[in-house]
């Protein structure tokens, strides 16, 4: 397995591996064969970026069991999914900053990252690993109070859209054979809130770009953010948010006001 991580060295955007407190440069493209440069930079003297710029990222809702329960509602016959801007990208590290158009509840939501590799249309489920470059971190920041704000039009994507409220990273870890294995965290304030399954998934990551492949061509670098669990709930501002990922990562922000 490898981390990939992107940051930027003075005024250079750079690609690599990390392997503890050293990232190994590489050149090229991340997606398609990148090389070693031959040369390395210490994490602490680089400011790290989001590990990919998406083209769109792909947010998943109603796709665990155990929130399906809690919530009351059927379990969906195909996913349910909206889309997050660019504008919204942050980083680890990075602040997420309360909208000043809206005044309610801000809610994280962690959950887990896919990774696309390789442009993807109408793949099958059996082939669908092979278009996963790898996995990140997630955490869909949203407006919780916006989306039913309107009774006659559901506002998914103002609620998830705002600047700063998609953030993902730090790195990418590409190797992992069996995402179905690995379990989401998210603890606020030092409180462990989340602690879920990705076993749990109603439709698990290879079904998952399989079917939204068949409505959507998926681009290097696309992420399709899972969906979250049992959990979810409110932060102050002031708060600090960790999504933690054993084997893929540890995300951290700031909520401000």
């Amino acid at each position: 397995m490898k981390t990939w991580v992107r940051f930027k060295q003075g005024d250079a955007v750079k690609f690599g591996t990390l392997d503890g407190d050293t990232i190994a440069v590489y050149n090229g493209n991340m997606f398609d064969n990148p090389q070693p440069a031959g040369e390395s930079v210490k994490l602490a003297d680089v400011k790290l970026l989001t590990p990919c710029s998406p083209s769109k990222m792909i947010l998943l809702w109603n796709n665990f069991y155990a929130l399906s329960n809690k919530l009351g509602v059927a379990v969906p016959e195909e996913p349910l999914y909206l889309l997050k801007p660019s504008t919204s990208y942050i980083a680890d590290g990075d602040i997420v900053k309360k909208p000043n158009s809206y005044d309610g509840k801000v809610v994280y939501e962690g959950e887990l990252g896919i990774v696309i590799g390789k442009r993807c249309k109408e793949v099958s489920e059996a082939d669908a690993k092979n278009y996963i470059f790898g996995y990140t971190c997630s955490n869909d920041v949203t407006a919780g109070q916006l989306i039913q704000k309107d009774p006659t039009f559901a506002q998914w994507t103002r609620a998830k859209g705002f600047d700063t409220f998609g953030s993902f990273g730090p790195g990418i870890v590409s190797g992992i054979d069996d995402p179905n294995k690995l379990v989401i965290k998210t603890i606020l304030n030092g409180q462990e809130r989340q602690n879920y399954p990705v076993s749990d998934m109603i439709f698990p990551p290879f079904k998952l770009v399989s079917m939204i492949s068949h409505d959507m061509t998926l681009e290097p670098g696309d992420i399709i953010s899972c969906g979250t669990s049992v959990g979810v709930g409110s932060m102050k501002p002031g708060s600090t948010v960790e999504v933690v990922i054993d084997g893929v990562g540890h995300l951290v922000n700031k909520y401000e006001a």
